[in-house]
């Protein structure tokens, strides 16, 4: 993990810690590296209540409560379906709060419409969920660390009360498309 990661995953802790709240992660192509960069700060068991590693679509629907009909229809690689995954995380966790990604990090799976580097990020809780697409690959290594410091950023910034992250507050390298529902 890297060092602003950590930097970041303190100040989380310490926001979530200070309001009681809780946090839960619903992941696909990070494979659970933001919940490792929660878990990282001492104390995380106070706020950190778990994560769903949801690879395939079955367990995305299964577990999460993705619609089937929406992962045909525009895939699982898109904006709605990371912010179900927000949605579903939490009720299924139980949380106050929950962070989500699902993408393609390569190198290959990708297609002419979604490309390798496609990655939606989305964070917030049942009621408000902020979302972020990057879309630049560099490689799977690169692609995930990107996703998963990006992923906290955008998490910091809505707790510390944003309605709405904007390219400012978040400095991922490549394009980056943003998205609030």
């Amino acid at each position: 993990m890297d060092f602003e990661s950590k930097i970041t995953s303190r100040e989380i802790s310490q926001l979530l810690w200070e309001r009681e709240m809780t946090l839960g992660t619903a992941e696909s192509c990070t494979g659970g590296r933001v919940a490792e960069a929660i878990i990282a700060v001492p104390g995380a068991s106070k706020y950190f209540k778990g994560g769903i590693v949801s690879y395939a679509d079955e367990i995305k629907e299964r577990i999460l409560g993705v619609d089937r009909q929406l992962i045909e229809e525009k895939t699982a690689v898109c904006e709605d379906v990371a912010v179900a995954m927000v949605k579903g995380a939490c009720k299924a966790l139980n949380t106050d709060y929950a962070i989500a990604v699902t993408g393609i990090a390569g190198p290959g799976g990708g297609t002419a419409e979604i490309p390798v580097g496609t990655i939606w990020l989305a964070c917030g809780n049942e009621d408000n969920v902020a979302t972020c697409q990057l879309t630049e690959d560099n490689g799977r290594d690169k692609n995930l660390s990107e996703a998963t410091h990006t992923a906290l950023e955008m998490f910091l910034e809505f707790l510390k009360g944003e309605e709405k992250v904007s390219e400012d507050d978040v400095e991922p390298q490549g394009e980056v498309k943003w998205g609030s529902n």
